[in-house]
């Protein structure tokens, strides 16, 4: 299973930069981009963190998808 994400998708229909959700949280812009391009999985507190700062639940942010590419 993959962790996949729609940060970019939420964070632009938020108005909010890169580096201004990541001043936000606590970390550097690159950690935003790597999370956005699915390199970086967050940490639970992390995920926790940005879907607090965007106003919506982390189940719509990150989820498990099985390598057929089914939601888990």
């Amino acid at each position: 299973m993959e962790l996949r994400t729609r940060l970019k998708e939420v964070r632009l229909q938020k108005n909010l930069t890169q580096e201004a959700l990541a001043r936000t949280v606590g970390v550097t812009r690159q950690t935003i981009i790597s999370i956005e391009k699915q390199k970086f999985v967050p940490s639970v507190k992390l995920a926790m963190q940005i879907a607090a700062v965007l106003g919506t639940p982390v189940a719509r942010l990150f989820w498990l998808e099985t390598s057929r590419g089914g939601k888990s």
